[in-house]
């Protein structure tokens, strides 16, 4: 295993750091203030759109994609470390560059699984940027983390589906943007094979009977960049058959497929998260006094910057052996590693921003840092793509495996 950068990355990563200084961090501030004088919270700010025009004028888009029809055409290996840097700016930086959740896993899903007229009519305007999308799956109802149990329905009627059900966290959902809904729901509720029974299927948010009930905060964030995480209710919606994406019975499979590069994704910018933690604590460090000496100077400041150097390199490390394993072996082949980097990251990171906040004092809880809303994020991805203990579980079956 070589992770030396090749030259495309290295290129890419050299553009990708001068566009973070030069254009997203100054926005953070601006998108703020612009976002106070918007119509609607929801709405984008100005900056973005800015920003979003730039990334494509410097040819920082679509990155995400290893499918160079749609996207970069770079391997996973060569992504992950653009990944962290955006990471840095969890907010702004994916969407100005369109590798933002959930519509890159849409994106891969409509590339992998959509037909010819799916892709012409969304995948095409998600590359360029005109919409935006989001992935229904999580139910309030049932343990959404075991897919089988989704009860939302998609019936069969004529030439149509027919759609009732109750979804919640549906994130990008609140965004005026988000036109199409992925759906899943089950075809065949008393199907013999538990993981045949689920369809996915698109639905445009205007289609009669969509209602986008309410956000929901995550630690008391709304998280507008990312289009929020809402209450989304489906009653008696009607598409044309030919909405189904691949082939009904395909759902619990299609959404396995899109969660795989979706888990490392969100772990390259956990990375990047911690980074920036870790920036903000050493500034601190050596610009607040406290009992005669500098925090840089406190035995406890840094043994916590030492050991967060310590877990940040090897994270990455972990995370780069996972993107070598999947561009070399597939997502199969990587199984395991998916599962430890999703356990391993998150968990590590939350508690390298909770560090950082502890530095600031009261400082990091405030506004007055991006910590406390980068501490809020990195908790909720001990949640999001499957809880920790349900990667546990299966990656300990698989270790037994070898001694039964």
């Amino acid at each position: 295993m070589d992770f030396a950068y090749d030259a495309r990355t290295e290129e890419l990563r050299e553009k990708l750091l001068a566009f973070m200084d030069e254009h997203v961090h100054p926005a953070e501030t601006v998108a703020e203030e612009q976002r106070a004088l918007l119509a609607s919270p929801w709405d984008t700010p100005p900056v973005v759109e800015e920003l979003k025009a730039e990334a494509k004028r410097q040819g920082l888009w679509n990155l995400f994609l290893p499918d160079a029809e749609y996207g970069a055409g770079l391997t996973n290996l060569q992504y992950a470390p653009l990944a962290e840097i955006t990471g840095r700016s969890p907010q702004l930086a994916p969407t100005a560059l369109n590798c933002a959740a959930p519509d890159t896993g849409n994106m891969e899903l409509l590339a992998q699984f959509g037909d010819e007229a799916q892709k012409k009519q969304w995948l095409e305007p998600l590359l360029s940027g005109e919409i935006r999308s989001a992935f229904a799956m999580t139910e309030p109802e049932v343990a959404s983390s075991d897919a089988t149990n989704i009860e939302t329905r998609i019936r069969r009627d004529g030439d149509d589906y027919v759609v009732d059900g109750r979804k919640w966290f549906i994130s990008g959902a609140m965004n005026p943007d988000c036109r199409i809904f992925i759906v899943m729901g089950k075809t065949d509720p008393d199907g013999p094979d538990l993981r045949r029974q689920q369809s996915m299927i698109l639905v445009p948010r205007d289609t009669p009977g969509v209602e986008v009930r309410r956000a929901m905060r995550v630690y008391g964030y709304e998280d507008h960049y990312h289009g929020g995480h809402a209450e989304v209710i489906f009653d008696g919606v009607r598409v044309p058959a030919a909405n189904i994406v691949g082939e009904e019975g395909g759902g619990f499979a299609i959404a396995q497929a899109r969660l795989g590069p979706g888990r490392i994704h969100h772990c390259m910018r956990l990375i990047g998260m911690a980074e920036r933690a870790v920036e903000l604590m050493c500034r601190r460090a050596v610009s607040r006094t406290a009992f005669g000496k500098t925090l840089a100077q406190q035995g406890v400041m840094q043994n916590w910057i030492a050991d967060a150097r310590v877990t940040i390199e090897q994270l990455r490390l972990l995370v780069l052996k996972t993107a070598w394993l999947m561009d070399t072996v597939g997502n199969r082949g990587a199984h395991t590693e998916i599962q430890a980097i999703k356990i391993a990251t998150p968990r590590a990171v939350v508690d390298i921003i909770d560090k950082a906040v502890q530095a600031h004092g009261a400082g990091g809880v405030s506004q007055d840092t991006p910590l406390a809303e980068l501490w809020a994020a990195a908790r909720t991805l001990k949640l999001a793509d499957g809880p920790d203990e349900v990667h546990q579980r299966s990656l300990a079956r698989r270790e037994l495996k070898k001694y039964l």
